[in-house]
């Protein structure tokens, strides 16, 4: 059988070519390993998606299109979906990825706000797609290649035989990454050519803007042996010439065998003599200076915490379980053993008003943090955010989540996640939406000082705006696809050869 999965476009990001998506390149490579022959249709960054993947789908032999999708990219994939019906009615369309693990989640919380809208966000999603694969989908994608598949495969239950156990996780063929054309993604740490990679799945915490929080894929901390990781940045140092990587890892630091991991990598670049540049993600709660030593010494020279607010009672609304002096001390730490640091920030929280957002602000100018943003929140399904919320007392087509100890609201509009994506950050120099507003703030308030946080802050400290590359541009009146859009396997279903 023939299979060809697709990567819809990101068109809310800066650049679309910065990280591959590992996801889906983790189910392309089970299934070569088990003989299937794979195309992938990477379509991050082309202007015309659609009609690509109609000329693609009328020219392939795959019956069955596999598309992965997080929340900002369903109206993508929605309209991918549309124009592969219309391509080829017979043929067999999945949707796997985040969302459907999302909106999965919130319809089995049973909650008023979580289940009402999720239900009708599920219906959308059952409408468009002949299948459905929540959670892990390195397993379950055999179950939905059967013509008698159900519409919802749900493998986000810890007890499922398709749900991936630590042991079995490491087992898993590398991402197949050949399938994509490497040298089009581009990403730089301290001027080394990076590509990303996932040591570890889930984050066990439960902050409540965060997606997933009742989803045992998301929530679940699975991690990779050193082993295992150590063989995948060797592989790709070797084969594609690559000396940064990025760690896709929620937090670094909630693996106990973090130290271990950056002594590896240490002791990997003296036997090669070679010097590599990494970057990653760390719970700042729990940031030590041994840990930020061995971060340095395995090569580390940039680090990223979800810091989120200069305000106390912003992150106890938001149950982040970390203090401001918290994270003040974690900046600290990283300043002392030479990492520089971005500050991922947020506003929009319960309660969120004038002061707490100037708090956000002046923590900023007194931490003084190499790099930040400041995004808005938006209310993901499979986050408490949305599933805790009830309609709005007052305003038809609004939610409220209210905060257990405080009081403090969160109100919401509903989105039709597989119509409208705007919601997903935006250009920092201007450009935000915001979809949420508290008693305090209208929404057009939170844009207001989202912006004004974000051009005095970097005016003071002097950290340029971020500077986003063209996305590649692709016309369908070409008579065929360029190779960096289409790649796939080098072995048919019984053997024979196939053009890359």
């Amino acid at each position: 059988m023939n299979v060809c999965l697709i990567v819809p476009p990101s068109s809310f990001l800066l650049d679309e070519k910065v990280f591959m998506s590992l996801g889906i390149l983790r189910v392309a490579a089970v299934l070569e390993s088990a003989g299937l022959a794979v195309e992938v249709l990477d379509l991050s960054g082309i202007q015309n998606y659609a009609d690509v993947a109609s000329r693609h789908a009328t020219a392939s032999a795959a019956p069955v299109f596999g598309l992965t999708a997080t929340t900002p990219q369903m109206p993508a994939a929605l309209e991918i979906a549309r124009a592969l019906r219309r391509a080829r009615p017979a043929a067999r369309i999945i949707l796997g990825g985040p969302h459907v693990t999302l909106v999965n989640a919130a319809c089995r919380s049973g909650r008023a706000g979580g289940g009402g809208r999720a239900l009708k966000a599920m219906d959308r999603l059952v409408e468009s797609f002949d299948c459905l694969v929540a959670g892990d989908g390195e397993e379950a994608i055999f179950r939905a290649l059967q013509a008698d598949a159900p519409k919802l495969i749900d493998a986000d239950d810890a007890k499922s035989p398709m749900f991936l156990n630590a042991a079995r996780l490491n087992e898993l063929p590398l991402p197949a990454r050949h399938l994509l054309d490497v040298a089009s993604y581009r990403y730089e740490i301290e001027g080394e050519r990076a590509l990303s990679l996932i040591a570890q799945l889930g984050c066990p915490f439960g902050c409540g803007f965060c997606g997933g929080r009742q989803s045992p894929s998301l929530r679940r901390v699975r991690t990779r042996s050193t082993d295992r990781v150590i063989e995948e940045i060797t592989r790709l140092h070797e084969d594609y010439g690559i000396n940064g990587f990025m760690f896709y890892d929620d937090e670094l630091n909630v693996n106990s065998r973090m130290l271990e991991l950056m002594v590896r990598l240490r002791a990997e670049q003296d036997k090669r003599g070679v010097e590599w540049r990494l970057r990653g993600f760390v719970k700042a709660d729990l940031f030590s200076d041994a840990q930020a030593s061995a971060m340095y010494r395995a090569g580390f020279r940039w680090i990223l915490a979800g810091f989120e607010s200069g305000s106390p009672r912003m992150l106890a609304n938001m149950e982040k379980r970390a203090t401001r002096e918290e994270n003040s001390r974690c900046l600290e730490i990283a300043r002392r053993h030479g990492l520089k640091i971005k500050a991922l920030m947020s506003l929009g929280h319960p309660g969120e008003s004038e002061m707490t957002a100037r708090l956000t602000h002046e923590w900023l100018l007194n931490s003084r943090p190499d790099d930040f943003d400041v995004t808005i929140i938006t209310t993901y399904p499979g986050s408490p955010y949305y599933d805790r919320a009830v309609p709005h007392a007052s305003i038809p087509g609004a939610w409220t989540y209210r905060c257990a100890g405080t009081g403090d609201q969160l109100h919401s509009w509903d989105i039709d996640y597989t119509r409208v994506a705007e919601y997903y950050k935006g250009d920092p120099n201007g450009g935000y939406r915001s979809y949420v507003f508290t008693d305090d703030l209208e929404a057009a308030d939170l844009v207001r000082l989202r912006d004004f946080i974000e051009h005095d802050v970097r005016a003071r400290l002097g950290i340029p705006f971020p500077q986003a590359r063209p996305s590649v541009r692709f016309e369908s009146s070409m008579g065929q696809l360029p190779s960096c859009i289409l790649r796939r396997s080098t072995l048919g279903p019984i053997g024979a050869r196939v053009e890359a």
